[in-house]
């Protein structure tokens, strides 16, 4: 990714460092060194550090008094601890969902499920896409439940689980039939309204990935 100075600079500088860290090119533990970072992006010291504080945010980057900005560390261990509260914010989210959507909303969530279901079908599947997909229809039930809050917690564990995901790739890319399977049978349990059946589904299929991204970093 080439860096562009955008309107949103500290914003941008996040982005930048976020998609660096997730894919492996900086990699866990490693430092960074805000002056090294704001000559090469020719930005300001400030900048870097209000997008540092964002990365943090975000569970990318650990911010120690006196010692600086470091990648946070990414092993089975951390990524279990990561998942198992990434799950419970998705079954809340899932509860939340069945609650209150309206039959104007169903068209726009099962048009992300359908795209999801569709870039696993393809005769390669594109990890990255599929991963993407799949946030889509989080964000697009985010948007239905309509809790701030719930929102903005899950959006900030976004960036720390497709770290997850791209370095055990090979691994998810063996899952994917249990993938399709679990966003074939969610949509039917959030229509009926069925939140136990959701809830259920959601811990399942959370555990499986979890299990796999484990066996990745192992």
């Amino acid at each position: 990714m080439d860096f562009q100075v955008p309107n949103t600079l500290a914003e941008q500088i996040a982005n930048y460092l976020a998609e660096r860290i997730m894919t492996g090119q900086v990699p866990p533990g490693e430092r960074i060194q805000e002056a090294t970072l704001a000559s090469e992006l020719k930005v300001s010291r400030a900048s870097v550090k209000e997008a540092l504080y964002t990365l943090e945010r975000w569970h990318l980057v650990e911010i120690t008094p006196r010692k600086g900005a470091s990648a946070t560390q990414l092993n089975a261990e951390y990524a279990a601890e990561l998942y198992d509260v990434y799950m419970h914010l998705l079954m809340m989210l899932a509860s939340r969902l069945c609650e209150r959507w309206k039959e104007s909303d169903k068209d726009r969530v099962l048009a992300a499920v359908s795209q999801v279901v569709e870039r696993i079908q393809e005769p390669q599947p594109d990890i990255t896409r599929v991963v993407e997909a799949s946030f889509n229809v989080m964000e697009a039930c985010c948007e239905v439940v309509a809790n701030p809050y719930l929102t903005e917690a899950l959006s900030n564990f976004k960036p720390a689980v497709s770290r997850a995901y791209y370095l055990g790739a090979d691994r998810y890319r063996q899952g994917l039939a249990t993938t399709s399977t679990f966003f074939s049978e969610l949509p039917q349990a959030v229509l009926a309204r069925d939140a136990t059946k959701a809830t259920e589904l959601i811990r399942g299929f959370a555990e499986h990935q979890k299990n796999l991204i484990r066996q990745a970093l192992d």
